[in-house]
């Protein structure tokens, strides 16, 4: 089985690097063998046909990519498709914009990092800087993320500067992507789609939290979803 982690490796970048070593920690503890390979972004325009046969799962990894195209590509075949997919810090920006272009039809679904002039910026800037940061997120219930941390509270890392903007978060939820993790002002950390077997966003990043000794439970239900994805296939 083999999970495709999408996005421009880059060893000195410290949550890619944990991104890599999480899936090793997750796929040790529940005995399950799997591969995992980086996909860059400029590659997807071309190979998608290929991408589509070899990975039972994606993880939307954090970084700029150098294709956001290929990225959106990858979140969409996945919605769609209900093949397993989590996103994190970055990749949690990104399935908001795929879900936005795609579902609400708001073609000009912009981040306001790459794109500030775009007249509809669903991906602002954060009031406060995340980066390098902890902090307290509230899961709400029931959410299939309340099930896999079986808690209402948890404390995770982050390392990000932007998120969704306040101006469209009723409008996301409301059309079904829906924000089941906050912070304690009740700021959007987690996304999900309830109906799909396994289509998460976080925007904190989970894999600084795994370690060879404890591994992430959202990492850990990653895989066990893209498993259920392989033997269907």
């Amino acid at each position: 089985m083999k999970i495709g982690i999408v996005g421009d490796y880059n060893p000195e970048y410290p949550s890619q690097l944990a991104t890599s070593k999480a899936l090793i920690h997750s796929s040790k503890k529940l005995g399950i063998s799997i591969e995992h390979e980086w996909v860059p972004t400029d590659y997807i325009h071309n190979q998608m046909p290929t991408i589509k046969e070899t990975y039972q799962g994606f993880w939307i990894a954090p970084g700029i990519p150098n294709s956001v195209d290929g990225v959106l590509n990858i979140i969409k075949f996945a919605r769609e498709n209900n093949v397993p997919l989590l996103g994190t810090c970055g990749g949690f920006q990104y399935i908001i914009m795929e879900y936005a272009r795609n579902k609400l039809m708001m073609d000009r679904a912009g981040h306001e990092e790459q794109e500030p002039n775009s007249t509809q910026l669903i991906i602002t800037k954060l009031t406060c800087s995340l980066v390098g940061q902890t902090g307290e997120i509230i899961i709400k219930k029931p959410s299939r993320l309340f099930g896999i941390y079986q808690k209402t509270q948890v404390v995770e890392h982050f390392r990000c500067n932007y998120g969704l903007s306040p101006e469209y978060e009723a409008q996301i939820n409301e059309a079904g992507l829906k924000i089941v993790g906050t912070d304690s002002s009740g700021q959007p950390r987690i996304i999900e789609l309830p109906e799909h077997k396994f289509f998460v966003g976080t925007l904190f990043v989970p894999q600084l939290n795994s370690t060879t000794e404890t591994s992430h439970c959202i990492v850990d239900s990653l895989i066990e979803a893209a498993v259920g994805t392989e033997v269907q296939r």
